[in-house]
Formats: C-alpha cells, structure tokens, sequence
C-alpha cells in the first residue's frame, strides 16, 4: 500500500517546508491586522507538519468586513452585469495562470493526489469563474408581465461559510455567482485548510474592483461563523458543510430573517439494475465512493445491488479495491492519499468499527491504516456487504473511503432502500437501457442523479433534497440564488 507507492520508479517530490504565514485578513480592499493575537496553524495531511497559519479571526472582524461589504454594495450592485462578469473573467484566467500553485497546496492540505487536484481542486474554481459570461447571459434581468416590469436584482452583503473538501471551488462556486448577481461578498473558509483561500484574495486584490466587493475573514465557525450569520449587515448566508452545521447557522440566521442557502451531507445511493454491466457499474461505483479519499459530500456510498449477484459485486470490489495504490499525495502512481485530520480519521475508523459491531459483512479494508503507514492520516479503502438499511454505516454520513453494498430483491425495495435516509444529495442508476435507468432515477429524491458513471456537469444545478439542504449553486441556477425580484408597477 503506502510503502509499495513508495518503492517504486516514482519518488514523492514534495515542496519546501517553509512555511506559509498569512497574517492579515482582507477587507475593504486592503490587507488588514485583524482584531486579536490568536493565530490558526494548518498542517499537512500527509506529514502531520504544520505548513502554515493564519489569524484566527474574531466577531469585530466579521463586523468590520459587514460593513465594508455594505459600502462596497452601493457601487458594485450597480454595475452593469456583463461588467461584473468580465471581473469574473479575469479571476478565472489568474486562477488559471496558478493552477500549478493551487494544486500543491491543496494537495497539502486536504491529501488528494496531486494529478486530481491539478484537474479538480485546481480546475473547478476556474471553471466556477469561467462559466460566469453564460450565466450572465443566459440570465433573465428584466421581464414584462402584464402593466408590471419585473427586475432581478442582487440580494445584497452576502456571507460564504465553506469547508475543507474541496475548499476553492466551495468557494469560488459561490463568490463566482453572487459577484455576478452584483452581490459583495465576506468569504470565511474552513480552518482545516484556509491558504488556498488567499490565492484568491490576492487575485482579487489586483483587480480594481470596488473597496468591499470582497472580503476574506479567517477562523473558526462558532465564532467567526456564527457572528456572520447573526450580523445585521449581512442580508444571505451560503453555508456549505455537515447538516448539524447548517442546521445552526439557518438557526443563528433566522434572528435577523436573512436568506439561507445550504449544501449539506449526503449518503447517496449508487442503484446497480439487474440489467447493468456489473463489472464496470462496481469499477465506476468505488472510484465515486473514494474519490478525495472519501471526502465528498455527493460521493456514492451506498452501492445497491440485486440480491442474486451479491457474491459477484463483492469480488469485483475486492479486486479493485486490491489496485488502489495509497500514500503520498506526490507520489505519481499514489491513488488514494490520506484524509484531512486526525479528528476524520478517528471519525472514520469508528465508523468501520461500528460496521463489524453491528453485523456488516467486512469484505476488504477495515480499521487498521494502511500496511506502512507510519505517519498522514491514512484510512484503509474498505468496502462492507450485506449492510442492511437500519445501520448506522448506512445511515450516517462517514466521509472517509467506506462502501456499503447493499442487496435489494426487487426496483420497488431499491428505490425505498435508495430514498431511506434524511439525505437527498446525489445518487447514480447503472442499467443496459437508458430509458430504463431514468424510469428509476425520476423516482430518487435528490438533487442530482448520474446514470451509468456521466461526467459531472458544471453548469447544472448542485443541491439537495430533504436534510441535504435547501438552494442551488452552479450555472444559472446558482446565480439566481443571490436575486431578489421586484415588481414595478406602470
């Protein structure tokens, strides 16, 4: 596993160990000293070292940057669209041009292999900004209905809390489309991985955009979370992370009846037919399950299966399972690399134990980490069978590299196993026939549905169903998340 990576042609090349001090926030257009001492170290997830810090920020910086945003408002609110989109333009070219930069350092902070995060962690945020003149243009602004002009406008100061998954583009997902909307933006990333957050500032800073357009205030989200959502100045929060999360912030927020946008768990169901090419349906279905080690909020974790080719499912993942290639991030040949913490190993492995505890069948993986693991916070791949719909693996959101194949006798029972849980974000249907795979994906509740492993679409709305949130990001239903509507009269 890890140790195997290792020894082979490809030697790890990680970067310098200097580390990275970013010791001011950004607000109201000007690096700023923040209101307190306290500092916030960031650690590598591979070496356990820490590679950097930056402040931890407090309430009465949260309240300096509300009212920068509202000032900046004013003017940024009345710039013509194709203005604001041609800004968006320019960040996804800059982001573009430090593609290279972006991906090291999240491959540092999260763990994902570097060649992924060149493609994904690096390429989504430029995507997220590239993607903003369509939008923009594909947007209705004005409309006439009856003796009324209906006009859409920005809904004002907007507050981004992000995590630490995919942390840029959680991010740029959300300043992309509220910049265009004419919104101004307070940005607080997650603590777990805050520098790649300041690439961004520092790209924004170089354009002569209105002081107060954008704001980034770093800390933790009790604190510097919580005070965003109750501000007064702050007319929507965009929260993306844990439903328990979310489930606080719309709390906090409601005080001042502010819009709530949330993206939130999930523990999405990956619908195998009786007609499906198994082979490829079980191949496809672990790389969604493992990809970013498990660490995604849409990631297909529960694999559903005809009863009558269980045995068969469970070979297939054993087998493919054994050639994943665990270690370094920078090591070329490295497939899966560790996860963000030592608090989501810990997280995950409890996980696996309950599992076994409560019957599941252990196919591969388990709670040991991986053979040569000595350092990182490394989790086996592990795949369960025979998991019935009441344990808690199948239930609970587990964020780490864990299946959970679960047999189902008939379309009505997977359907039912597929909707049995609070979440609703993603899900997948495998079948010989499209036709048939979207009689079944039209009966999942949730927000997004992939048949027979399609691509990931950027421009289509992202959301979820029931406890997995509520609102939409990407493409231009993203962007009508942060307008009002107003009816003139005439």
């Amino acid at each position: 596993m890890a140790t195997e990576t290792q020894s082979q042609s490809t030697v790890p090349t990680r970067p310098p160990a200097e580390p990275i001090v970013r010791d001011r926030l950004y607000i109201g257009g000007e690096w700023s000293e923040p209101a307190g001492k306290g500092k916030i170290e960031v650690l590598d997830s591979t070496t356990e070292e820490v590679i950097g810090s930056v402040p931890e920020g407090t309430p009465e910086d949260i309240a300096r940057a509300a009212r920068a945003a509202r000032e900046g408002f004013a003017q940024w609110s009345q710039t013509a669209p194709a203005e604001r989109a041609q800004a968006c333009q320019a960040i996804a070219q800059a982001l573009g041009e430090r593609a290279e930069e972006i991906a090291t350092l999240i491959a540092r902070e999260v763990g994902m292999p570097l060649g992924l995060a060149r493609a994904i962690q690096a390429g989504l945020p430029a995507m997220d900004f590239g993607s903003i003149p369509q939008v923009v243009e594909e947007t209705r602004w004005e409309e006439e209905v009856g003796n009324s002009l209906i006009v859409r406008e920005p809904v004002g100061v907007v507050g981004c809390i992000t995590p630490w998954n995919y942390p840029l583009h959680q991010i740029s997902a959300k300043v992309a489309a509220a910049l265009a909307a004419g919104c101004t933006v307070i940005v607080k990333p997650s603590e777990v991985t805050p520098l790649n957050a300041y690439v961004l500032a520092e790209i924004i800073d170089g354009l002569d955009l209105p002081a107060g357009t954008f704001n980034l205030v770093t800390g933790f989200g009790p604190v510097v979370g919580e005070a965003m959502a109750a501000s007064p100045d702050v007319d929507m929060v965009s929260f993306t992370g844990s439903t328990r999360a979310g489930r606080r912030v719309a709390e906090v927020a409601s005080a001042t009846v502010k819009r709530v946008a949330l993206e939130l768990g999930g523990k999405s169901a990956n619908v195998v037919l009786d007609d499906a090419d198994l082979q490829k349906a079980v191949a496809d279905g672990i790389n969604k399950c493992y990809l970013n080690s498990g660490q995604t909020c849409s990631a297909l974790t529960r694999m559903l299966v005809p009863r009558s080719r269980l045995a068969e499912a469970e070979q297939i993942a054993a087998a493919v399972v054994s050639q994943i290639k665990v270690g370094d991030p920078f090591d070329g040949e490295t497939m899966l690399g560790p996860l963000v913490s030592d608090a989501q190993r810990e997280r995950v492995q409890g996980y696996i134990k309950r599992g076994r505890e409560e019957g599941a069948k252990l196919v591969v993986g388990g709670e040991d980490p991986p053979e040569g693991a000595e350092r990182g916070y490394f989790v086996s791949p592990t795949v369960f069978s025979e998991v019935k719909p009441d344990m808690t693996i199948a239930q609970e959101e587990i964020f780490g590299p864990v299946l959970c194949v679960m047999p189902y006798d008939d379309e009505d029972e997977a359907v039912e196993i597929a909707n049995g849980t609070i979440y609703g974000l993603a899900g997948g249907v495998w079948s010989g026939s499209e036709e048939h795979a979207q009689s079944v994906a039209r009966r999942l509740r949730t927000g997004q549905v992939e048949i027979n492993g399609a691509t990931f679409n950027p421009l289509a709305p992202f959301g979820g169903y029931k406890q997995s949130g509520c609102g939409r990001e990407l493409g231009k239903f993203g962007l009508e998340e942060f307008l009002e509507v107003k009816a003139i009269q005439r």
